[in-house]
């Protein structure tokens, strides 16, 4: 059995039970008041058990777990004060990740592993179109047409909004504005960055759940220029690994300790504006996410970010200080309050905005699987180093990675995109062939091409040209004898994760 956690000394030693780790967790309190080094004690106590952890870096100064500590001077003053007398320095290994490439190994998911729910909720789409973006993934499907990146998606829809008049008994209306709308929002969130996270090679998900030298591999997302661009990409790229792990790792019921521990820290971005079926399905997803070993703890400012039905899921919990400045600042500190089971020595809700920097309320789950009763502690400080690490500690770190030059090359093979013009261009060049031959072109090979364009351009619609782009091309028009004849075939399935299948989406294959 795996050895427990001191994570804070109150008038006894506080412990988190590695058995009880995957029930879950919360670490909240406002800025300032030491989550983030909560949240790094937690990680390394992990990986010193050999318990891989994914969390995401906003700030810049979670890198410094690769790096050995112990001489701040606050932390040894810490470590003393707490009669810890075996402290010392220690690194753990890190693997870096980054949408963006640049401070970590690329990751990457294709747009078929997206359900259309969460793309549409990342398009701010509304019912109706989240139904085309539903009909273009279906139509897709049916043809054998991998949507692997955003200019696979938009020739797909494009293709769909030219030829709705043949898919509107089947699947219903395609309006243009529908379309049109979500080709802005493919636009616009492309100029955002998002772009480089729809492709190959896609993340494997076994890369994650690494370990070395007995440790856990620590993975962090360096999500600094992400949260600066677009805060909702991340929370969704998160939601959607959270939902990949639900989907592909095998139930095992409550081991001695987590398979990976998953810190989803600004949790708030998760849920503003959320549905309320879509919350109701990561509540589910979050419950039963423990039976295949995984531990999620939500990092955030205020517990009433997190919906109830969610934040009763949350088994362990360290609550730093809050602040009751407004009356919604009053009304949290209350909620938090009353969430702990109570002790009868202490009052939680006054405590609570006296905490200093790195104290916290914290209450843990006992053998039996109850909580404790709430303590007022001073949080175990980390091992590691507290802060960033210099660019050159970092490139180093990449370099020398495992995942070394295995994500950093972008795989882009025939997918929709290039079926579809590939299509287009035998169609027209079947259209110009004289009559009387066998199908050679009359000219020769480009000429006989070009002539073709020249008397046929004026009929053919604007459509998808190379790389995605949307220009004035003849392709669409011609297309669409052979997608219909396609379109009758047996449709098959592509892989896609739909928040782990329970959002409407198919299973991995």
């Amino acid at each position: 059995m795996a050895e427990p956690i001191l994570v804070a000394q109150a008038k006894d030693p506080i412990y988190l039970l590695p058995k009880m780790a995957n029930r879950h967790g919360l670490i909240a309190g406002a800025t300032g008041t030491g989550k983030t080094v909560t949240l790094q004690t937690l990680a390394e106590n992990f990986s010193a058990r050999g318990v891989p952890v994914f969390m995401a870096d906003v700030k810049g100064d979670l890198a410094g777990i690769s790096q050995p500590g112990g001489n701040n001077p606050k932390v040894v003053a810490r470590a003393k004060e707490l009669g810890i007398s075996d402290f010392k320095g220690e690194a753990y290994p890190v693997v870096f990740w980054d949408v963006f490439g640049e401070n970590g190994h690329p990751v990457r998911a294709t747009v078929s592993e997206m359900s259309p729910r969460l793309l549409g909720r990342l398009l701010d789409l509304n019912d109706t179109q989240e139904g085309v973006l539903n009909m273009v993934f279906k139509i897709a499907d049916e043809n054998g047409m991998l949507l692997l990146d955003l200019k696979d998606l938009r020739a797909m829809l494009q293709y769909v909004a030219d030829n709705a008049d043949q898919f509107k008994t089947q699947y219903g209306n395609v309006s243009a504005a529908s379309a049109g709308t979500i080709q802005r929002n493919l636009l616009a969130l492309e100029s955002q960055g998002a772009d480089k996270f729809f492709g190959e090679p896609a993340l494997n998900l076994d890369d994650l759940i690494q370990t070395q030298n007995g440790k856990g591999i620590v993975n962090i997302l360096a999500a600094e220029k992400l949260m600066q661009q677009s805060p909702k990409v991340y929370a969704t790229f998160l939601l959607w690994l959270l939902s990949e792990l639900f989907e592909n790792l095998p139930e095992i019921g409550d081991p001695d300790k987590p398979k990976l521990v998953f810190f989803f820290d600004e949790a708030h971005l998760l849920f503003a504006d959320i549905e309320k079926a879509v919350e109701e399905k990561i509540e589910q997803m979050v419950r039963l996410i423990r039976s295949k070993g995984v531990g999620v703890y939500f990092v955030s400012q205020n517990p009433l970010d997190i919906p109830d039905i969610v934040l009763g899921q949350l088994g362990n919990r360290v609550q730093h200080a809050l602040r009751a400045f407004t009356p919604r600042d009053q009304k949290a500190v209350a909620a938090a309050a009353q969430t702990f089971r109570q002790n009868p020595k202490l009052n939680a809700e006054k405590t609570l905005t006296e905490l200093a920097v790195g104290e916290a309320l914290v209450s843990m789950l006992e053998e039996s699987g109850s909580p404790a009763v709430v303590q007022r502690a001073k949080i175990v400080p980390p091992h590691s180093q507290v802060g960033a690490i210099t660019p050159d500690q970092r490139k180093q770190i990449i370099s020398s990675s495992i995942l070394a030059g295995h994500y950093e090359k972008a795989v882009d093979r025939e997918s929709a995109f290039e079926k579809l013009q590939a299509r287009a261009g035998q169609k027209v060049e079947a259209a110009g062939a004289p009559p009387a031959t066998t199908g050679a072109p009359a000219d020769g090979g480009q000429s006989a091409f070009g002539k073709v364009l020249g008397e046929v351009g004026s009929i053919f619609k604007p459509t998808i040209g190379p790389r995605g782009g949307v220009h004035d091309t003849m392709a669409t028009t011609a297309m669409k004898s052979v997608i219909r004849a396609a379109s009758s075939s047996v449709g098959r399935e592509i892989v896609r994760g739909v928040l782990g299948g329970i959002l409407g989406g198919g299973s991995r294959r």
